[in-house]
């Protein structure tokens, strides 16, 4: 059943916060959550992919979300941060979940990877990407192992203070200290 509400009103041009797609969904608005899905589902899938390493289980994942986003849209608190951020750390939290369910099958090596992006959202993508290498790369050699085996190898602060031989507060103390370099690096 299709629903008569505000957002089709709105310019095309013009951009609406989060928080007021966030109540249209809430009121079944599917244009809305199409707004979301388009605003959002690139960096949900890129992390998922990340992680994942499959784009079938990428996929999966990006659809989860945006299911939980669709069925329940106060799960998301904003004096808590930016949507996008929390979708992404829903994404990766998610597919680490999926990567402790299951066993590797597949070597990562043979997996073909298709790759359906335009030019322009490309590069811009590869802009973001070399300021977050750059960014990365100027971290402490520390820090850097350590940010690198929590975000994007899944291991829990427990795991990688048994790996390394650190007190689990060092490891906690180093990838906090990480990411908020990289918050003033991106800020500005």
């Amino acid at each position: 059943m299709y629903r008569e509400t505000g957002l089709q009103g709105i310019p095309a041009g013009s951009t609406q916060d989060d928080t007021s797609l966030l109540a249209l969904v809430q009121l079944g608005d599917e244009q809305a959550m199409a707004a979301l899905f388009d605003r959002y589902s690139k960096v949900v899938y890129s992390v998922a992919l990340r992680v994942l390493r499959d784009p079938a289980s990428a996929e999966d994942v990006l659809q989860e979300i945006f299911m939980q986003v669709w069925r329940n849209p106060d799960s998301f608190m904003a004096t808590r941060g930016s949507l996008g951020g929390w979708l992404a750390v829903v994404s990766r939290n998610r597919s680490i979940d999926q990567l402790r369910r299951k066993k590797p099958t597949d070597n990562v090596d043979d997996i073909a990877l298709a790759s359906p992006y335009n030019l322009a959202d490309e590069a811009e993508r590869n802009n973001m990407m070399e300021k977050a290498r750059g960014a990365i790369q100027l971290l402490p050699k520390e820090q850097r192992k350590m940010l690198e085996m929590a975000f994007f190898d899944g291991l829990t602060h427990s795991e990688i203070a048994e790996m390394t031989g650190d007190p689990l507060g060092t490891v906690k103390t180093r990838i906090r200290s990480a990411l908020l370099t990289l918050r003033k690096a991106f800020q500005s």
